[in-house]
Parts: C-alpha cells; structure tokens; sequence
C-alpha cells in the first residue's frame, strides 16, 4: 500500500536556515506571512499586479529600481513603511497593508517588496518544487490547487515575527491542513498537528484570534493599520493561487 503524502510545518523563522536543496527537491512549500506579507501579495495579484517579486533586503530592491524605474518599490521595517531613513532618501511607494494594494495603483504593474520575514521566508523555500503564498483570503483556491499536484510532501512555513513564533501563521498553516485533509489522506507530523490542532481550538473566531496574537495588537494600536486585521482574517474571499516562478510571485490560475 502506498504510504500517504505527509505534510510538515516549520512554526518557527529559526528553522529557516535547515532548509537544504535536497530536502526541498520533492517538496511543496506554502508560506505563510498572514499579518502580512502574504496576504499583500495575493491581494495585489487579485488587483491586476503583474508579478511581485520579493527580495530579503533593501539594497536589493533599490537595486532593482535602477535597474528598471518603473517598477513599485513595496515593504516594511518593523510594519513600518520603509523611508528615506532607512534608503538613503527614497521612500518606498507602499508599504505592506494589503489596502494600499488596490487596483488603480498596482494593475499591470511589477512591485519590488522587501519585508522583515515574509520575503526572507518565501527565498529560503526556493529550491522546492513548487513555492506558493498562503492566506486566509485565498485558502479554498490554494487548498484545492494543492491537492491536484503530484508532489508528496506539503511544508507549511510560518514566516514569524523577527526569531520568534507567529500565531496568526500557525493558525493560517492549520486552517490549510484542515482543509487538505478534508478531502485526502495525509500522514501529519508533530508540527504539523500542532498547527492543525491550534486551528481547531481557536475555531470560528478568527478576526479575535488574529486580533490577539501580538502582531494582531500591535497592528490594531496604530490607527492607519488596525483594519488590516480583520481585512486579513477574511476568509476564501480571493479564488486564486499565488506561486513563485523564477522571476516573482504570479497568480498561476
């Protein structure tokens, strides 16, 4: 009898620089970056960007505007929108609320973004198969997209806040696991369960969990960004699948 896929979660950025080539070869890897990395991006791929592509620093995106000054410089240091102290006197276009993404500003055009973890989370997952971004706002669409593809191990990265832990990531990689085993068998490792099982307690209140995770407070003490909470907690409200190819972040249906 064949054993079934296995899906394995990383809860941690710490674990980040154990990811090997070789042990990503098989591999399909969701990030997820929910408070917000990831939820900008699909919200800016439903709104008619082109492509997004993340980079880990912000020498590389200024970089990339020299290269090409059309493109929309994106990201944050510490949730905050990256300015000319921190740039030698640019200011990014946007930061990275996911209703800055809209579609009079980001239709057909490629926005460079650079963040604390998201980024840096989505570059250490390349080398696998298949590299999607996660979301609460796209869950159904990258759920079913999962269970059509041949690879038989599922990583569930939870991009974090600095080194530590990021419940509303947790919560995202378990919602996804749900749903993935609703429909298909799947052998789950420890990390994996715990994220499933952290997404089972917190139940049918989401917009509350995420407003209490620490990101969740810190987000909701700043007048410009506490919508971006309940924005983010949005649930299946997007039906597309957010994939990495060589070049960025494109929606791939």
């Amino acid at each position: 009898m064949k054993p079934a896929k296995r899906i394995h979660a990383i809860l941690t950025p710490a674990e980040l620089p154990a990811l090997r080539p070789a042990d990503l070869a098989d591999t399909l890897c969701v990030v997820f970056d929910v408070l917000r990395a990831t939820s900008t991006f699909v919200t800016a791929l439903q709104h008619g960007a082109k492509k997004i592509i993340p980079v880990c620093e912000i020498s590389e995106a200024l970089a990339e505007r020299q290269k090409d000054p059309q493109v929309l410089l994106a990201g944050e240091r510490d949730g905050v929108k990256i300015g000319p102290s921190l740039t030698g006197g640019i200011t990014f276009d946007l930061g990275n609320s996911p209703r800055e993404f809209v579609p009079e500003v980001v239709r057909d055009r490629i926005i460079i973004s650079t963040t604390t973890n998201g980024t840096r989370a989505l570059g250490a997952c390349r080398p696998a198969q298949m590299v999607l971004a996660g979301a609460f706002l796209n869950l159904g669409a990258t759920a079913r997209f999962i269970l059509a593809q041949p690879a038989e191990r599922i990583l569930l990265v939870c991009a974090g806040t600095g080194s530590q832990t990021a419940l509303e990531d947790v919560l995202g990689a378990g919602a996804l696991a749900r749903r993935l085993l609703e429909q298909q068998e799947f052998a789950l490792t420890d990390a994996a369960a715990l994220a499933l099982r952290a997404g089972e307690l917190t139940g049918h209140e989401l917009v509350e969990a995420l407003c209490n995770t620490d990101n969740g407070k810190r987000l909701r003490s700043q007048s410009d960004l506490r919508i971006d909470v309940p924005f983010c907690a949005q649930t299946d409200v997007f039906d597309l699948v957010a994939g990495l190819s060589d070049d960025g972040l494109i929606w791939l249906r």
